[in-house]
């Protein structure tokens, strides 16, 4: 783990949507209490179960939430781009992380301490506010997510999956570019199936001019039919 650099303290807190109704002295006062690091692709940032109970929040990079089988699987259930906060469960309750926390790209990340984070919601009710809808957020996707696992063949959760990660990208018409392209075991792991399937449910796809690789960008040519798709398998 990198050591904290003073100059990536200035990070304009309010680009992160907890803060971004917040005035400039309140944003002063949530500086001094964070701490900045950097993490490298692939460096842990918290462990399933550790003790520990900062707040921390992704101001560049993206991260993956994952929990390990006691064989090892991995199954990853959530993506963290900047603005993204994470380890606010602990923070709140007093429990154990609920999940390992790893970096995807290089990241540099803010962390408050737990009893700082409670303060501040209690001092701060448009802070409150942005949790508890980002809360909700979270609960309707995770909803969505076991009711694919439940109800959907593997292609059709590989396809879901395809189109909630074309919907976080910007779309040109009816393309959507996804930068970098998830790896299939990344994909594998979101949707708790094997390599081999979204390796072959992949290649259909682009057999029928769904999608198409394109260097480092997966490219969704069909957002749209991709949709259809999506909808005839859940019956939306």
């Amino acid at each position: 783990m990198a050591q904290s650099n003073l100059e990536e303290a200035h990070y304009p807190l309010e680009r992160l949507a907890i803060f971004a109704d917040l005035p400039q002295e309140a944003l002063e006062r949530i500086r001094r209490r964070c701490r900045w690091r950097r993490y490298e692709p692939s460096e842990s940032i918290v462990d399933y179960l550790d003790s520990s109970d900062e707040v921390f929040f992704i101001t560049e990079g993206e991260a993956r939430v994952t929990i390990y089988s006691l064989a090892g699987k991995a199954v990853s259930f959530r993506e963290l781009a900047p603005g993204d906060l994470f380890g606010e469960y602990p923070a709140i309750d007093g429990g154990p992380r609920s999940a390992s926390v790893e970096a995807r790209t290089r990241c540099l990340v803010a962390s408050m301490p737990a009893a700082a984070f409670r303060e501040l919601l209690k001092a701060e009710p448009g802070v409150a506010m942005a949790l508890l809808t980002q809360f909700v957020m979270t609960i309707r996707s995770l909803t969505t997510r076991v009711y694919e696992f439940s109800t959907l063949a593997v292609n059709n959760r590989i396809q879901a999956e395809l189109l909630r990660l074309a919907h976080k990208v910007t779309t040109e018409g009816n393309n959507a570019s996804i930068v970098p392209a998830p790896t299939h075991v990344e994909i594998a792991n979101r949707i708790s199936t094997h390599r081999e399937a979204v390796t072959r449910e992949l290649n259909r796809l682009s057999r029928i001019g769904i999608i198409e690789r394109q260097g480092s960008a997966l490219l969704v040519k069909d957002v749209d039919r991709l949709t259809t798709m999506v909808q005839d398998a859940t019956g939306e």
